[in-house]
This record gives C-alpha cells, sequence and structure tokens, in this order.
C-alpha cells in the first residue's frame, strides 16, 4: 500500500480530528472536528457559518489538522496535516455531507447557518512506531 493510500485510511479510521486556525491576533485555536476525507486527500468538516473558526479561516486560511492514534501507547498511526482551508456553502455539497448527527445543530441541510470547510493538504506527515515521518505533498503543477 502506498503512502498516499495509508494516509486516507488514517484519515477514514479516525475521523475526529484536531483542526487548528490562526486568531485575528496570530495566536493559534484548537478544536475537535468530524472529518471526511477524499481519496485525493481533500480534507471536508461541517460547521457553522458563524462560528469561529469560519471567521479566523477567511481571515488566514493556513490551518493544521491532527488524526490518527487515540492512545499514547497505541502503535497506531497518526497524520500531522498543514493545508488550506475554505468555507463552502454549495447546496450540493451541503446535502452530501450531510448526517443525521448533525439534526442536533442545525434544522436541515437546507439551515441557513450550516456550511462546510475544505481542507486542501499541501504537506501530510504520516508517523507509525517512528519518530520521523513520512512526507506526502502534491505533485507540482
Amino acid at each position: 500500500m502506498d503512502l498516499r493510500e495509508r494516509i486516507f485510511n488514517v484519515m477514514k479510521e479516525y475521523p475526529l480530528a484536531v483542526l487548528a486556525t490562526v486568531t485575528p491576533d496570530g495566536k493559534p485555536w484548537a478544536r475537535y472536528v468530524m472529518i471526511d476525507a477524499d481519496p485525493d486527500l481533500s480534507i471536508r468538516f461541517a460547521t457553522t457559518l458563524h462560528s469561529r473558526k469560519v471567521v479566523h479561516i477567511q481571515q488566514n486560511p493556513e490551518v493544521h489538522i491532527t488524526c490518527g492514534a487515540a492512545l499514547v501507547d497505541s502503535l497506531a498511526p497518526y497524520l500531522q496535516i498543514e493545508g488550506k482551508a475554505t468555507v463552502l456553502r454549495e447546496e450540493g455539497l451541503r446535502r452530501r455531507m450531510w448526517t443525521e448527527t448533525l439534526k442536533k445543530y442545525f434544522t436541515g441541510p437546507d439551515d441557513p447557518d450550516y456550511c462546510v470547510g475544505l481542507v486542501e493538504p499541501y504537506r501530510i506527515e504520516y508517523y507509525h512506531l517512528t519518530v520521523t515521518p513520512e512526507v506526502w505533498e502534491p505533485a507540482k503543477k
């Protein structure tokens, strides 16, 4: 299995991730999000349009995501992901991302406060049983 496939598998197996953004005064701010990844390694998460993370992303799209091993002594792999984020409101995407769990936060996929964060990674470090990561970066165009 190649590195890209192993990274994708970690993203699918461990959807609870930590998303860090940059505050307006340049400080990091981290919170949990549930991620959904594609084989191209793009990452999406549902959020509210007026959330702090959306404000941060609109002011500075640089984000960092950590996901993977849930226990310190676990032998499971984990990822450190650097990327650029955008906030999307397209109806089709919101419907594709909709889950029953989101009913706790939104009235439905048409709720005006419901949006999707999209992260396009430009560097992913894959750690598994080592302190030196394998590094994935997209091919240069």
